[in-house]
């Protein structure tokens, strides 16, 4: 999706510049025009593939090119995720090429298959598998994403040459057309309504989702002095509401690692229902920046250390 320009008003910026690369541009060719929900990926995608583990399931599959196992054992996933649709997706790591991803999910063999749900990895199994067996692990891992939340679908990763050329102009939902057209003309409360309509029709919509969190965060700083919400921030440090103002403040002016920060510490030091507060806020900023950006990582190892 397009990301929202800012309307012109103090405070405000383009959010596009907190965001990394959707994963929808996570194109890779297929073979013959055949859509695939299959691609490889190195280290520098990989943050785009925890990103889309937000909206389904991935499967991640670490192996080698030289073997034979390995090849055999992604074309049989492939063709078992493929089959799906769109409701999860497969990435093929290189193991021997990426180790930095192999550590990362402390893989000391392959091939090794692992899930990702929400950002999370779920072993799956390592060494070879039949493909009814795939099959079955498969749908316990819809199952499992249905149970968190993760149940979305979305457009092929990879299409030939020439179907790519034909959809280069991409057409964008009605409401999501709606709201950056308000945007665009300043009409944040029209652009809201349009993603709450969005998201209404279609609750996974995971773009409306983003784009409602970017519109009201705009909402909410617009007109705002940035010297006395700082100055109210320092008066009442222990304000929920003195230090989220801080926070979206940091936010629209560039300060992101300030403003997780911020509420991080917040979250730290309270209880109830304002730490709950404190947390879906900071979980608003997380989709503005981009859920695979490196400050929203290293915000969330943070934020799990002082929530358990």
């Amino acid at each position: 999706m397009p990301e929202p320009t800012a309307p012109s008003s103090r405070g405000a910026i383009d959010l596009a510049a907190f965001k990394q690369p959707q994963p929808e541009q996570l194109n890779e060719t297929g073979d013959a025009g055949v859509p695939t929900w299959v691609r490889s990926v190195d280290q520098e995608f990989f943050p785009e593939i925890v990103a889309l583990s937000q909206q389904v399931p991935v499967v991640v599959s670490l192996g080698s090119p030289r073997s034979p196992a390995s090849v055999q054992l992604d074309e049989l996933l492939a063709s078992v995720v493929d089959a799906k649709g769109g409701t999860l997706a497969m990435a093929t790591v290189d193991a021997e090429k990426e180790a930095a991803i192999a550590q990362a999910f402390q893989v000391t063999q392959v091939p090794a298959v692992i899930a990702l749900i929400n950002g999370q990895p779920v072993p799956l199994f390592q060494g070879n598998a039949e493909l009814a067996q795939i099959q079955s692990l498969i749908e316990e891992l819809l199952s499992l994403g249905v149970q968190n939340g993760v149940a979305g679908t979305i457009a092929p990763l990879g299409t030939s040459a020439a179907a790519a050329g034909e959809e280069a102009a991409v057409v964008l939902p009605a409401l999501h057309q709606a709201a950056l057209d308000a945007i665009e003309s300043g009409d944040l409360e029209a652009a809201e309504a349009a993603y709450k309509q969005a998201l209404n029709e279609k609750p996974n919509d995971n773009d409306a989702s983003i784009g409602l969190n970017q519109v009201r965060l705009l909402m909410r700083t617009e007109g705002k002095d940035l010297a006395a919400v700082r100055a109210a921030g320092a008066e009442n440090p222990d304000g929920l509401a003195a230090q989220m103002e801080v926070a979206d403040m940091d936010l629209i002016g560039g300060h992101v690692e300030d403003a997780f920060a911020r509420l991080v510490g917040f979250i730290g030091r309270h209880s109830g229902d304002e730490k709950e507060a404190g947390r879906a806020r900071l979980v608003e900023l997380y989709s503005v920046v981009g859920v695979g950006d490196e400050r929203v990582v290293a915000s969330r190892q943070k934020l799990a250390r002082v929530l358990f």
